[in-house]
């Protein structure tokens, strides 16, 4: 009976053991996710990448000075380790493109110059370019916060805008389909 009872416990530790193997890996995946938000957190909100799908009604530039395919040199400080890295143009498109200041619906948090949603990323937007001061809605979700928030014009201006692939100059991170840089934040290798 005793012989019973020691190997009906050692079951019962080795079940144990098994299931707080099991546990354990659920909290890593979890500590994952955990550090990918903080990593977010830490820039901003901001979308390195994006999926590539661009705005309804957003038309392809005819004549682009740098061409789909080409490389250039990113001028441009939008993010961390995009200043002086090698772009990849992915897309290049005529439009207006425009800075604006907003309040994120996430946090409250206001955020100011940002650059860059395009006319296509203004909800119920028609042809016509809206001018600094123009209160509008933003429907595009570069930043955690952005989509759907109330946003004032300050500056606007009529332009190419590019979507590039680009490697950080600071961490190595790829970035694909960075959403926007405009032709006079690029230059030639």
């Amino acid at each position: 009976m005793l012989g019973k009872k020691v190997i009906m416990a050692g079951f019962s530790l080795l079940a144990a053991g098994t299931l707080a193997a099991c546990s354990g890996g659920d909290d890593n995946e979890t500590d994952d996710m955990d550090h990918a938000s903080h990593s977010e957190e830490s820039m901003g909100g901001m979308h390195h990448s994006s999926s590539g799908a661009v705005p309804e009604g957003l038309q392809e530039a005819e004549h682009p000075t740098y061409e789909v395919g080409s490389k250039a040199i990113i001028s441009a400080d939008h993010m961390e380790g995009m200043e002086g890295a090698e772009a990849t143009i992915v897309g290049a498109y005529d439009t207006t493109a425009y800075v604006i200041s907003y309040t994120r619906t996430d946090t409250g948090e206001e955020v100011k110059h940002h650059k860059w949603i395009i006319q296509e990323e203004i909800g119920d937007a028609g042809e016509a370019p809206y001018k600094a001061g123009d209160e509008v809605i933003i429907d595009a979700d570069h930043m955690d916060g952005m989509d759907g928030a109330t946003a004032v014009i300050e500056s606007a201006v009529p332009t190419t805008v590019y979507m590039v692939d680009y490697t950080s100059a600071t961490d190595g991170e790829k970035v694909q389909n960075h959403k926007w840089v405009t032709e006079s934040e690029l230059s030639a290798e």
